[in-house]
């Protein structure tokens, strides 16, 4: 997968960012080629080796008949999830992990249900924050709408499943 200057792309589990620059640099005898990618969240940037851009799982933005189904997913039913802590906790990473919005709108969507019953630990309330923001940042995008309009139509999906984003940690 080839991205270019100044495209936007996904970074699994860290959201959003934009292909600053591309470089080339010599490690002994070999020359490997770099995405400098910043995270528009957290201004914070990364160089991504070409050869490992299918590993880490870096993608180009959900398109708009992904993100119409992702919002679906979300309007409608229940998630089962796990009771035991550690593996709904591996499950959920694994998820945030893989790169998919879709997972990411899973878990957002397990971790509201269970926060209506009983609180998150700490680390299910970053993740449910983490999953929250890639939601918002991606649909913002997807749609070409602020933040703020993101959430309402986030929020919107939710309430027909009646469920609730909390307000960001």
């Amino acid at each position: 997968m080839v991205f270019h200057i100044g495209e936007k792309v996904v970074y699994p589990n860290q959201g959003v960012g934009t292909i600053e620059n591309i470089s080339s640099r010599c490690f002994g005898t070999e020359f490997q080629k770099y995405y400098l990618l910043r995270f528009v969240y957290s201004s914070t940037t990364v160089l991504v080796p070409f050869s490992n851009v299918k590993d880490i799982g870096l993608r180009r933005i959900t398109n708009q008949a992904e993100m119409s189904r992702i919002l679906s997913f979300l309007a409608s039913g229940s998630c089962r999830f796990s009771q035991d802590w550690k593996c709904r906790f591996k499950e959920n990473t694994e998820k945030m992990q893989s790169g998919s919005l879709l997972h990411a709108a899973e878990v957002l969507k397990t971790l509201l249900q269970l926060q209506a019953t009983k609180l998150l630990s700490f680390r299910e309330k970053k993740m449910l924050d983490r999953a929250r923001h890639m939601l918002i940042t991606e649909l913002a995008i997807t749609r070409q709408i602020d933040e703020g309009e993101a959430r309402q139509v986030l929020e919107r999906a939710l309430a027909k499943a009646s469920l609730r984003l909390p307000e960001q940690l």
